[in-house]
């Protein structure tokens, strides 16, 4: 039977990111990249604009360290509104990714066995929900008049997010898994008003939270920087597996980096030859396209 100092918390770190649009939840990512861990972006956001212009300005050779894949319904306009072009995929498509980061040409195996120098990187929690939802759709059931309730369509919706997030937070997700949201401000029972990441509806953000050991907040402060937040905030709860060491903020330009070295009770220095993680092959570059 294993003991407490036996627990695998150091070797990989599972977190939540969450954030007002433009607090700098993807940007804050180039620290990362230059602490040198390599990045597999699920880009639900179609928004990494900002890491590419850091990364190249600041380490470009390292750009050749992150892959990623863009997932996006395609919608067309209407006279009913805008509906998606033919069948929802970008769901579908990345749950495939998240079992197989496979596509195209590319081959990086199983995000699962990346390993802890790897960081698979859900971008972000809020567009994959949208994504979720309009896969959704189809699969709820119809009354005779061809209507359907949209409630059954957000439970559909809920149960197949938190289980993604139940996938890529266990124990036999073997890398390190950062999670982007952007903040939804919810009601209480109780008559309190909290911030909680986004999803579909309102009733499974706060359960979000249950899932990540670390929970931080991109925030700007009254002076305009942008910084990392791990402290509690009176509207939104956070968590910090190790309040005794972290500080309760960061600046976000190297804030992500040195909370990692601290979760993970070590400092990762990566020489330029060593081999790159348990796949043994090269990430593509961040200037392609999918």
């Amino acid at each position: 039977m294993p003991n407490l100092a036996q627990h695998h918390s150091n070797e990989y770190t599972k977190c939540i990111i969450i954030g007002d649009s433009g607090t700098g939840k993807t940007g804050c990512l180039t620290s990362l990249i230059r602490a040198g861990f390599k990045l597999g972006i699920l880009d639900m956001d179609n928004g990494l604009e900002t890491l590419k212009t850091y990364v190249a300005k600041e380490s470009p050779e390292l750009l050749s360290n992150v892959e990623y894949r863009t997932l996006r319904d395609t919608y067309k306009a209407s006279a009913d509104g805008p509906k998606i072009s033919g069948s929802p995929k970008a769901f579908v498509d990345a749950l495939r990714m998240l079992d197989h980061w496979r596509y195209d040409d590319v081959d990086l195996g199983h995000p699962w066995e990346w390993g802890p120098d790897h960081i698979l990187v859900v971008d972000s929690l809020t567009f994959l929900s949208d994504a979720a939802f309009s896969w959704a759709e189809p699969l709820t059931p119809k009354s005779d008049r061809g209507t359907s309730d949209k409630r059954a369509t957000y439970a559909i919706a809920q149960d197949a997010v938190e289980k993604v997030l139940d996938l890529l937070t266990g124990a036999k997700y073997e890398t390190n898994v950062i999670v982007t949201s952007h903040v939804k401000y919810v009601d209480n029972p109780d008559g309190t008003r909290k911030g909680y990441p986004t999803s579909v509806g309102s009733a499974l953000s706060p359960v979000i939270p249950r899932y990540f050991n670390t929970v931080l907040l991109c925030e700007v402060d009254n002076a305009g920087r942008r910084t990392i937040r791990t402290a509690t905030t009176p509207m939104i709860t956070l968590k910090n597996p190790k309040p005794f060491e972290l500080g309760p903020k960061y600046d976000l330009s190297t804030g992500l980096a040195d909370i990692f070295n601290i979760l993970r009770a070590k400092e990762v220095k990566l020489r330029p030859d060593e081999p790159r993680g348990q796949l043994g092959l090269p990430m593509k570059r961040i200037t392609r396209r999918a």
